[in-house]
């Protein structure tokens, strides 16, 4: 075993041993295959090994007449081919090579006894790398590289082969911690104990030199079934609130970016065509929402995003990027600047879906490390948005009540459908489209309310595989899966969307550090030529390496396959040694040529093209009620009846602490409404309410409906969280707890005799059913 003896004062002494190289062949996995160590242990204890045969060094540890064979791989020729067998190991074929060229052998045996090997375990010893360590005994022998392996499986822990490991190094995986992580070999239960050797010796002959060992970690082990079933809770994914609606028009929901959301409704190309021909609804409630206030608002946003934003005027969005220190992109999305409201500057910013759960935590520590006087209130699960795109948006939006729509990269607060909207207008498909976000109570109702709208246009949703082939056309990026951890504007050709000119921003030293350095490579469109007819299970060629004639030359990052004939793919690109772009390329054998710009419509007429306002006549307008929240009254409210989870209607304020301070000693919401201090710059009220916060002429203010809530008495609240709850909860009454629940983020807030419960509304299905399951479940026995 491992043992590790520490010597404070002095070092510390690693004797971890080796372990014994295992073979990598067809056949590795079958029963009967023993090291040299194991089958001596056996013979010791009085258990017959059959027939046995010792492939690689004999072993001098088995007493004369144990083996019925020795074939000594690795020296004289001979080389290991294969074990044959069904489920346990009846044959080894080996190989001779010699002058008269190679010959093959097949002996039968029960027990194949392996010493191909060993391989120190040094990978303790590499984790203190300053640290006082002394690696003795077999930890500190040199490694025995094996042959470069050629069939077969490299990492039992995760499944990788030979084949695998080709794969990814034919798309440019050519260091050993890429090709960890591009895999997963090594980051099993033996932490590269058994594939390490292989890998090294896979890419000392590939690329010509031994490259060090990957980075050590401390050892992890995956859960057991049995530990599953005994309370542990898989990671959760929201829920957008249309969920149900594009269930009941057939939608398939898939995850993407940590969201339920539709792929498709089961007719792509009627989708396509509703977007390209007359009016689609798409739900991108998921994309992540900033308000963000303070006398400093401006300034702090110069310094977090490249554009120059002093230039966005009042009532205008632009297209932004978010940078790290490296200049490598972390996210895109659209920054709007509200029309003066007296108070100065406010801003709404959006990210896409995947970022945006660190969009919130990247916002305020900036925000703190440059000391910015700013007011961020995150709106992602307050607000729903649907995207309303096709040559006859503005006419379906003009039916539903709708009045002055914003020109192309405006925005503007409009009520449509009798639901008060924020209209930007922007286009991520190439059409006219307009975005409208508004308080996700009311998502099922504009969307039902649009659809009936439509309906004369033969309206239709459309699902993320429609999306992704639209955007494709334009050649629009999708962050995370066209860009990689080394993206730079540069290499995604999105120069225009930096100015350096401006004053300081985060990532700006590093781009003008990068610019210097010749391009090595770019994300481009390519065009496969003479497309082959595609059937609808045709994969998509994502993944594909791309080769500028032997030479490998990137892979494909985003390709819409299947009926999408003509669409273009994205792939990095690699510059040749001449600093070109190849133009003629192939992709899996494929010709494939380099498109400049997008294919679909390149000069953005029909995104931007003028829509003339009120052209509906009045019997074509639809009336539609305005939606009022629904108040909801929870000092009245007490745990009966069924648990079931509603979603709350409430106000948020994000302000100074000081102003807040001041808000809650004289508290103008309705009595009875409670009042949570969720933050020192953030208050919850269970009350729709429209407060002013005299101390604080920056705060934000805004309607909140992004939770769900349940009462529980208080012996139902303790036998739920002493399941469900890791965390101690607090003994004084009344007090609010904040923290993990059923693994879902939850706010607690406890009275006597009653406790009330508040979930993320995207969440409240999962933490129905967890709550639901958990009160099911029988109390242990006392014995």
């Amino acid at each position: 075993g491992c043992v590790l003896h520490v010597h404070p004062r002095r070092e510390i002494v690693v004797a971890t041993g080796a372990a014994e190289i295992q073979p990598v062949v067809p056949g590795s996995d079958l029963d009967g295959l023993v090291t040299a160590r194991a089958a001596a242990e056996l013979v010791a204890a009085g258990i017959d090994l059959g027939r046995a045969v010792a492939v690689g060094e004999r072993p001098a540890e088995l007493p004369e007449g144990t083996l019925a064979g020795h074939f000594p791989v690795g020296e004289g020729g001979w080389e290991l081919v294969r074990f044959e067998g069904d489920g346990r190991v009846e044959a080894v074929i080996v190989r001779r090579h010699g002058d008269a060229g190679a010959t093959d052998e097949r002996i039968e045996c029960d027990t194949a006894v392996l010493g191909l090997g060993r391989n120190p375990r040094n990978a303790l010893a590499r984790m203190a790398s300053d640290l006082p360590v002394r690696v003795v005994g077999s930890a500190a022998m040199e490694p025995e590289l094996p042959a470069c392996p050629r069939e077969g499986t490299v990492c039992p822990c995760s499944g990788v082969t030979v084949a695998d490991l080709d794969g990814v190094w034919e798309r440019g995986f050519h260091e050993m911690e890429l090709l960890k992580r591009a895999t997963l070999a090594g980051t099993g239960t033996c932490q590269g104990g058994v594939c390490l050797p292989y890998l090294r010796s896979f890419l000392l002959e590939r690329g010509g030199r031994l490259q060090p060992a990957f980075t050590a970690r401390p050892l992890n082990r995956q859960l057991t079934v049995r530990e599953l079933a005994a309370g542990a809770h898989t990671a959760v994914t929201a829920r957008s609130p249309l969920h149900d609606e594009h269930l009941s028009l057939g939608a398939r929901m898939d995850r993407a970016g940590g969201w339920w959301r539709p792929w498709t409704y089961g007719r792509n190309d009627d989708e396509y065509r509703s977007v390209r021909e007359r009016v689609s609804l798409g739900d991108v409630s998921s994309l992540g929402k900033m308000a963000i206030s303070g006398p400093d608002a401006e300034a702090f946003l110069e310094r977090i995003v490249p554009t120059k934003v002093a230039t966005i005027r009042p009532g205008r969005c632009r297209y932004v990027l978010m940078l790290d220190e490296r200049g490598y992109l972390l996210d895109d999305g659209m920054l709007c600047r509200e029309a003066d409201q007296g108070v100065g500057d406010r801003f709404f910013l959006t990210s896409t879906s995947g970022g945006s759960g660190f969009f919130e935590l990247w916002l305020r520590d900036w925000a703190e490390a440059f000391g910015y006087d700013v007011r961020i209130l995150n709106q992602t699960a307050s607000l729903a948005a649907i995207n309303v795109t096709g040559p006859q948006a503005s006419r379906l939006l003009a039916r539903a009540g709708a009045r002055e729509l914003p020109g192309f990269g405006r925005h503007r607060q409009v009520r449509i459908a009798g639901v008060d909207c924020r209209v930007v207008r922007l286009s991520f498909t190439g059409e006219l489209s307009y975005e409208l976000h508004h308080p996700a109570a009311d998502a099922c109702k504009l969307w039902r309310r649009l659809l009936a709208a439509g309906a004369g246009f033969n309206v239709q949703p459309h699902g993320l595989e429609t999306l992704l082939r639209l955007r494709l056309e334009k050649g629009h990026i999708v962050i995370g899966q066209d860009t990689d951890y080394d993206s730079t504007p540069r290499r995604l050709a999105h120069e225009w969307a930096v100015n350096l000119d401006k004053g300081d921003f985060v990532g700006r030293q590093a781009i003008l550090r990068t610019n210097k350095r010749p391009l090595d490579k770019r994300l481009v469109a390519l065009r496969v030529e003479d497309p082959p007819v595609r059937q609808a299970a045709d994969p998509s060629a994502e993944g594909a390496a791309i080769h500028d004639g032997e030479r490998y030359a990137g892979y494909v990052t985003s390709d819409a396959g299947t009926a999408a004939g003509g669409t273009p793919m994205l792939g990095w690109l690699y510059l040749d040694a001449e600093g070109h772009l190849p133009r003629e390329v192939t992709v899996d054998g494929r010709p494939a040529r380099r498109v400049d710009g997008p294919t679909y419509d390149p000069d953005g007429e029909r995104a931007r093209v003028t829509v003339e306002t009120g052209s509906e006549s009045p019997e074509n307008i639809g009336q539609f009620p305005v939606v009022r929240p629904e108040a909801t009254d929870l000092a009245g409210e007490g745990p009966s009846g069924p648990l079931r989870l509603r979603r709350l209607e409430a106000t948020r304020v994000s302000a100074t602490p000081k102003a807040l301070d001041a808000l809650v000693e004289q508290p103008p919401w309705p009595a009875g409404a409670l009042a949570f201090r969720t933050a020192p710059d953030e208050l919850l009220v269970t009350a729709t309410a429209d407060l002013e916060v005299a101390g604080d002429p920056h705060a934000i203010v805004e309607r909140e409906t992004a939770f769900s809530y349940v009462w529980l008495d208080e012996a139902t609240a303790e036998r739920f969280l002493d399941r469900e709850c890791e965390w101690r909860r607090p003994d004084a009454r009344p007090a609010l707890a904040q923290g993990e629940v059923a693994g879902i983020p939850a706010k607690l807030w406890f009275e006597a005799g009653r406790t009330l419960v508040l979930a993320p509304a995207p969440f409240a299905a999962a933490f129905q059913r967890r709550l639901t399951g958990s009160l099911a479940k029988p109390d242990k026995a006392t014995p």
